[in-house]
């Protein structure tokens, strides 16, 4: 009879739950029981242990009562990321590895029939909540899952090939400082910034959505493009990405966090800052996260990056008013019956639209009228509501170039002389209030916007004859404390606050 306890991680949203491993065998008739609140693919290990064990050249206790119980109990598991812990409790129950040696490790990673190990989906969970509960203890993962866990600072992870390099490290005889092909200490990598490949001198004249975007990136302002069908909208939204500052080491271990726990990180894009574009058809849970277990959407993949919604009206209304909330708080809790997660989703979001379902009204083309009734704009543009058009900071047209200006034009200014702007200006946002513009809420709008007496003035008159919101009202007053700082200026004088106006709608438009 032999009793051993190995510690692994159970993933709730981007919480990394610790679970401990008890496998006791006993005489009697041959068995093998999970229990532990296991889902399918839990309980399916069994089968796949098994297997491991036999062809990694390992003993399996077929003659006895093996029980293996996860705890806590009433924690959902799913995945077969049990499937490593479950095979060395097994092991050292039965003595063929050193079970004391365990308990300075925790263990992850689904076994093949043949007892290679595979990644696992939320390794980088999995360290982040060690570094966060100060946890000091050692991870043991498989290639491809130790890469993104040893990304997390101060984190000890080693990467094992195989069954049996594991259990060659835990035999009673082996020594601490084992290091071979099968079995290696996996060292940090440095986040790196590389530009994206498109640049926005690609875009010709767009002067003023170009200096729309541009506030936006220094400020963390929503945008919405609106113009005709080839006027540059998307090209203008995919080059985006490249005028925001670099990202700090926090930024980039959160937005890869979210990538690994929904299976979709990518080591070669570790310090970018992710684009997000989901297809028109996609829906709200698509969008804002869910499912059983809970899983987060495009907002929270997008997060600390960029979230592109192209033909904005296109897509379900369920989906569009889901952003309501998000885009304030910068975070998304999906709550169900069962349980509740939390997911980050500080994006910046960037739409398109035409003005009217044919793409052309208010085209200044003879050849290509517009042929829509104002009944058919009307219900175009009523797609979006009136509160998920107040949220969105800045409101830019994008008209079509003539061809004259688009084949004659020069190239315009590259993406790397408007980030260095955008830079400088985040930079002073910090410095002054440690918080973009766009997150200031409350009193630190006022108490940072430091508007110079006529300014105020101007803007008070500004908002009782356009009857802007409150919330429209503050977000022209960040946008124009934005427009300050990429200025240089220690003060929101009129003239920041009069381009701001700018770009908002009026109550009457939007």
């Amino acid at each position: 009879m032999g009793l051993s306890l190995v510690q692994g991680r159970a993933l709730l949203g981007l919480e990394a739950a610790q679970v401990t491993v008890e496998v006791h065998l006993a005489n009697g008739l041959p068995s093998f029981t999970l229990v532990g609140l296991a889902d399918v693919e839990v309980k399916e290990a069994r089968e796949r242990v098994r297997c491991a064990i036999q062809n990694a050249g390992l003993a399996f206790p077929h003659n006895q009562r093996i029980t293996v119980n996860l705890a806590p109990a009433d924690l959902p598991k799913d995945s077969g990321r049990f499937d490593l812990p479950i095979a060395l409790g097994i092991l050292a129950a039965s003595g063929q590895i050193d079970g004391a040696r365990l308990a300075d490790y925790e263990f992850a990673g689904e076994l093949s029939l043949s007892g290679a190990l595979r990644p696992v989906r939320g390794a980088l969970a999995m360290a982040l909540a060690l570094h966060t509960a100060q946890v000091a203890t050692r991870l043991v993962l498989p290639a491809g899952s130790a890469e993104e866990a040893a990304l997390v600072p101060g984190a000890q992870v080693y990467r094992a090939m195989h069954l049996r390099d594991v259990a060659r490290h835990f035999a009673p005889a082996a020594a601490d400082d084992v290091n071979d092909e099968g079995w290696q200490r996996v060292s940090a990598l440095p986040p790196r910034f590389s530009p994206t490949q498109a640049d926005m001198a690609d875009v010709k004249g767009q002067l003023a959505a170009k200096r729309a975007l541009e506030i936006a990136a220094a400020g963390g302002h929503s945008v919405l493009l609106t113009g005709p069908p080839g006027s540059g909208k998307s090209m203008l939204a995919q080059r985006f990405a490249g005028l925001l500052p670099e990202m700090t080491t926090e930024e980039a271990l959160q937005s890869a966090a979210i990538g690994s726990v929904s299976g979709r990180f990518d080591l070669a894009r570790w310090g970018q800052r992710p684009t997000c574009s989901p297809h028109h058809s996609a829906s709200a849970v698509a969008l804002v996260g869910g499912g059983s277990p809970p899983r987060p959407g495009e907002i929270s993949l997008a997060h600390h990056g960029v979230l592109f919604l192209d033909e904005l009206p296109e897509f379900p209304r369920t989906a569009l008013e889901a952003l309501r909330e998000p885009l304030e708080t910068g975070t998304i809790t999906i709550a169900r019956a069962a349980r509740r997660a939390e997911f980050p989703a500080r994006f910046q979001l960037i739409a398109a639209m035409n003005p009217c379902p044919c793409g052309y009204l208010g085209a200044s083309r003879a050849a290509r009228p517009c042929r829509c009734t104002p009944d058919q704009v009307s219900r175009y543009q009523g797609k979006l509501s009136g509160p998920l058009m107040d949220r969105i900071d800045l409101h830019v047209d994008v008209p079509a170039l003539p061809a004259h200006e688009l084949l004659e034009s020069l190239p315009g200014e590259t993406t790397q002389a408007i980030r260095a702007r955008c830079t400088q200006a985040r930079s002073l946002a910090l410095a002054r209030q440690n918080l973009a513009n766009q997150a200031l809420q409350g009193a630190d709008i006022d108490h940072h916007a430091h508007l110079e007496p006529a300014a105020t003035t101007f803007l008070k008159n500004a908002a009782a004859q356009l009857a802007w919101s409150a919330r429209g009202t503050h977000r022209t007053l960040k946008i124009a404390r934005t427009i300050a700082d990429l200025a240089g200026s220690p003060t929101t004088a009129l003239a920041h606050v009069a381009e701001a106006m700018q770009y908002r709608r009026t109550s009457k438009d939007a």
